[in-house]
């Protein structure tokens, strides 16, 4: 019993102290190859453990890769992600810490992150917040981008902010009736931001977001970006509270 627990381990022995070439599996006879492959089954079923130890340091090596990959791509794509001059604007203006929120009215997911957003936003009152227009859900979601940043160009900021929560709260189908009750309800004119919907530079922003989103590798929503770090999904305010003060330590 002793000798086959010992085998593997007197296996590698000897390999580490033939030569370099004896390693490489092709020079090996086929009866060493079937012998070795015989022997590590042998330690890996007696030792099932290690292939969980494995794939855990693969998992985390992974891990590690994408979050500095995913930090390159935020570095590389800072200024329009924080700075692009006419996403909407808002938590504190002069935040020391901006999150980045790509989102489209018809998900579910957005909707469940509103709450978690406002008590981030709250509870640090030291973030700066930029909401990005990524309609990929279908007409509904494009019409209804379409019709918050059109209020935004015609009304203003306030004006953007009051169409924005209305949508995320919005059951129906957005059409031009519902969206004229809805924005006829809020005491903005109708009439011009309906007008502004198809115009160019409505199309140009929702298209320079979609084209972020795809450098940045973002398909989903709702995606993030705190400080640093890329966040692909849905966060709680907790989780996002812990992320910015783990970036400030990073920030020094």
């Amino acid at each position: 019993m002793i000798l086959r627990h010992a085998a593997p381990a007197l296996l590698g022995l000897s390999l580490l102290a033939a030569p370099a070439q004896a390693l490489d599996l092709n020079t090996m006879s086929d009866a060493e190859r079937e012998q070795f492959g015989a022997q590590v089954r042998a330690y890996l079923l007696e030792n099932p453990e290690v292939i969980i130890e494995a794939i855990n340091i693969l998992e985390q090596r992974n891990a590690q890769a994408e979050a500095a990959a995913d930090q390159e791509l935020v570095a590389v794509n800072a200024d329009e992600l924080f700075n692009d001059g006419y996403s909407w604007v808002g938590g504190n203006p002069d935040g020391d810490i901006t999150l980045v929120e790509f989102m489209d009215y018809r998900c579910g997911y957005c909707r469940r992150a509103v709450p978690e957003v406002a008590e981030l936003l709250s509870e640090d009152g030291n973030i700066r917040l930029v909401i990005k227009e990524f309609p990929i859900l279908g007409e509904a979601s494009v019409v209804s981008s379409r019709f918050a940043v059109a209020t935004k160009h015609v009304a203003g900021d306030d004006a953007y902010k009051l169409v924005h929560d209305a949508l995320l709260d919005f059951g129906g189908e957005p059409n031009e009736v519902s969206l004229r009750r809805l924005s006829d309800g809020l005491g903005l004119d109708s009439d011009a931001i309906l007008a502004a919907m198809d115009s160019d530079r409505v199309t140009d922003e929702i298209n320079q977001t979609r084209e972020l989103a795809r450098r940045m590798q973002i398909q989903g929503t709702p995606s993030f970006v705190l400080g640093t770090e890329m966040l692909r999904g849905y966060l709680t305010a907790d989780q996002m509270l812990q992320i910015a003060d783990a970036v400030r330590a990073e920030q020094g």
